[in-house]
């Protein structure tokens, strides 16, 4: 508990917002929260159908407490981390004794992409948690012959499933099946429980996916099961990461450091030819749970630094037997890399971050955009600045040629499904009010293409800010 204080809470308040993906986020849940809708995700006054409703329900509630801070942004993440930590010190626990436990749970802590995905504004955590309990609990029912734990299972899932869609019971699903096959035990699906859990997960997703459904109709079945599941899976979003080894690097950037330490052992193991097969129902759970994850997004066509987080809690208890033997160095390595953490957390990400949020560029806006008129601010020939949006709530659009808004708008089973953010059509300028544009300096050149006369008056960052005169 004072690990998860000291490292994943201490210093979020000085980590601004990101775009382009924390912003849609605490957008959507900032508009939710003003309008009081807390059941369709609504961004630029337009439903949303990008993820569930849980991520932003944690939101909404955080905002309420703690107002629309930083802080408040990042502290379900934060919660989250700390729970799948105590999870993965229960179940080392309940698998190879407590000092097991306690190591995979400090590895897992102290591991970078834990560290980053525990202060993400994403739904990653959640999902971690949510999946990672779904397949503890089915090992404890199994392996127990306690059914109760089934029904926990299912709940899990379904709360998965309300977090990021169907992957949240397709994925611990296909590990359980895989399991039963290898241990010869597909007959424990052949239980009333597994049915009536069935039944209970069912109900549990049906409280928000059929009203949605009932609302928006095939709208949000096309966007959310069409764009967002199918066409992420089929069709990569960043051609560029869409290789074989892009997965072998997250994993020895994710699990650093103890990827690397462990290095030196598993080449000894290879060299020395001591490789062998799981021999115990537990570990051979966990290791087809960390490879199955890995090989399951592998096909995936679009890929992500966070998708294969999953794997790390069965990576974090079966690596803890290795360095749970040297408890001097182990104890020292966890305490060196929670120090960097913390220096981490106060000093540099702050730092880092600011340069791809709009925290910076609002407070300036805020003071040379004229009070009590509705200034119009466009984005040209950048990114869409989603985290300004948030910061400032002016009515910022994305400056483009009226013949390519129609190409650029969401259209069909495509990528463009995303672009939601409200357009301005260059030839339609309005001119009874004040307008600003934002640019990079490899841009500024440009805006001379913009009707109107501009005259730069500023610049935060890497922006540039032009006002019409």
């Amino acid at each position: 508990m004072i690990y998860s204080l000291v490292v994943f809470f201490i210093g979020n308040q000085l980590l601004p917002i990101t775009d382009p993906v924390e912003s849609n986020y605490v957008e959507t849940a900032k508009e939710m929260t003003l309008t009081g809708n807390y059941f369709s995700p609504v961004i630029y006054g337009n439903y949303w159908y990008d993820k569930p409703i849980l991520f932003y329900l944690e939101l909404i509630a955080a905002f309420q407490w703690f107002g629309f801070t930083d802080f408040a942004a990042r502290f379900f993440p934060a919660v989250f981390s700390t729970i799948g930590l105590f999870l993965t010190y229960g179940f080392g626990a309940c698998l190879a004794g407590r000092r097991q436990g306690l190591a995979a749970a400090l590895i897992l802590g102290t591991s970078l992409e834990y560290w980053y995905i525990g202060h993400a504004v994403i739904t990653d955590m959640t999902l971690f948690v949510a999946v990672s309990g779904t397949l503890i609990a089915f090992y404890l029912g199994w392996s127990r012959n306690r059914p109760v734990y089934y029904y926990l299972a299912f709940a899990a899932a379904a709360l998965a499933v309300l977090t990021k869609g169907p992957i949240g019971l397709c994925l611990p699903g296909l590990i359980i099946l895989l399991f039963l096959l290898v241990q010869r035990s597909l007959r424990s699906l052949l239980s009333w429980h597994i049915l009536l859990g069935f039944l209970l997960f069912a109900a549990l997703c049906a409280v928000w996916y059929y009203p949605m459904y009932r609302m928006h109709g095939m709208d949000f079945v096309d966007t959310f099961l069409g764009v967002h599941n199918a066409l992420r899976a089929t069709v990569p979003e960043h051609p560029r990461d869409d290789v074989w080894y892009f997965y072998l690097l997250v994993f020895l950037a994710g699990f650093f450091p103890w990827s690397l330490l462990g290095l030196p052992a598993a080449v000894r193991r290879i060299v020395h030819r001591r490789i062998s097969l799981p021999s115990s129902p537990a570990d051979r759970f966990l290791a087809i749970w960390a490879v199955t994850v890995f090989l399951c997004f592998q096909c995936f066509a679009t890929k992500y630094v966070t998708y294969t987080m999953p794997y790390m809690m069965p990576l974090a208890i079966l690596t803890a037997r290795y360095f749970g033997q040297n408890v001097r160095f182990f104890r020292t390595a966890a305490a060196a890399m929670a120090a960097a953490y913390l220096l981490l957390d106060t000093m540099v990400a702050p730092a880092i971050m600011n340069q791809n949020s709009g925290r910076e560029l609002a407070m300036y806006l805020q003071q040379v955009v004229p009070a009590g008129r509705q200034a119009q601010i466009l984005s040209y020939q950048v990114p869409y600045p989603a985290s300004l949006v948030y910061y400032s709530g002016l009515d910022v659009r994305r400056l483009e040629k009226a013949e390519d808004i129609a190409r650029e708008k969401p259209h069909g089973m495509t990528w463009t499904s995303r672009n939601v953010m409200p357009f301005q059509a260059m030839e339609e300028i309005p001119d009874d009010r004040p307008v600003f544009l934002l640019t990079f300096p490899k841009h500024g050149e440009d805006v001379s293409q913009v009707p109107g006369i501009w005259r730069q008056i500023g610049q935060v960052g890497d922006w540039l800010i032009f006002e019409r005169q």
